[in-house]
């Protein structure tokens, strides 16, 4: 199974293979060779930065000479007119590198403000936002970590990390109890030591798999706030409990203060606006 860096530099290598093609004809036509230049990252809107990191890494991947002056951390509250960071270097560098080193830091920091405003709206409360598989191809390791910066919890990266038996599964198994024995007896037969979720469509549903017994959390999917509170009692701390499935910012505090451990919105990387930012010469 390949390692989270050698996803993202799979994704890097894609990313630049896209864009440059045979070469950035226009800076390689304009920009004489020897031309050596200063850039700044400029922040436009108020929100929290993700991708410094990665930003240096994109930097380096196009030219290891190149001097990378941090003024700004990932996870940070950042307001118009803040600088991330400098670079300098080859002007060529810093232009061939501009736009994808953008489109990375504009993304995660997009993710990185929503998950924090997702978060701030239940300070006080134990319950924590959870991201979900609803990434854009190709760039989960990165927005699941603008995620963690904006102050939220990974569920599973993947399938292969963790069984979450959702209602497809469990109607093709021909119930809960089947799917969750059928799981139990796949981890022991494959020495796979993985957490066991179970989706639940009722309160019926939440005590059938309590009844089976051996899984480590239950999703209530689509229940309403007072019957996530009569699920969250049911449960009585005997398991993880996540909710899941209409939930908004209108609404995440008053599921919140139900008492559930986690709350899953797919919102923190599906519908999130880029966030503004330029590269600019000095």
């Amino acid at each position: 199974m390949k390692t989270r860096d050698q996803l993202i530099d799979e994704l890097l290598d894609l990313a630049f293979a896209e864009d440059l093609g045979d070469g950035d004809h226009t800076t390689l036509s304009t920009i004489p060779e020897d031309a050596v230049g200063r850039s700044r990252l400029l922040i436009k809107e108020e929100g929290v930065i993700a991708g410094v990191d990665i930003a240096e890494k994109i930097l380096h991947k196009i030219d290891p000479a190149i001097r990378f002056e941090r003024n700004i951390s990932d996870g940070s509250r950042v307001k118009p007119g803040d600088v991330a960071f400098y670079a300098e270097g080859s002007v060529r560098s810093l232009l061939i590198a501009e736009r994808t080193m953008l489109n990375i830091m504009q993304r995660m920091s997009g993710v990185a403000t929503m998950t924090r405003r997702y978060q701030d709206e239940l300070e006080g409360l134990k319950t924590k936002v959870l991201d979900t598989r609803k990434t854009t191809p190709g760039m989960r390791m990165l927005e699941k970590e603008a995620v963690k910066i904006g102050g939220g919890t990974n569920h599973r990266i993947g399938l292969f990390d963790m069984i979450l038996i959702k209602d497809n599964h469990i109607d093709f198994a021909g119930g809960i109890e089947k799917a969750v024995s059928r799981a139990q007896n796949y981890c022991r037969e494959k020495g796979k030591d993985l957490h066991i979720e179970v989706e639940a469509r009722s309160l019926e549903d939440v005590s059938r798999i309590l009844a089976v017994g051996g899984v480590h959390r239950i999703m209530f999917d689509n229940f309403s706030p007072e019957q996530t509170r009569q699920a969250v009692a049911l449960v009585d701390g005997r398991v993880e409990t996540e909710s899941s499935g209409g939930i908004t910012l209108r609404n995440l505090r008053e599921y919140g203060e139900t008492g559930v451990d986690f709350i899953s919105v797919g919102a923190l990387t599906h519908s999130v606006k880029g966030f503004d930012m330029s590269f600019k010469a000095v």
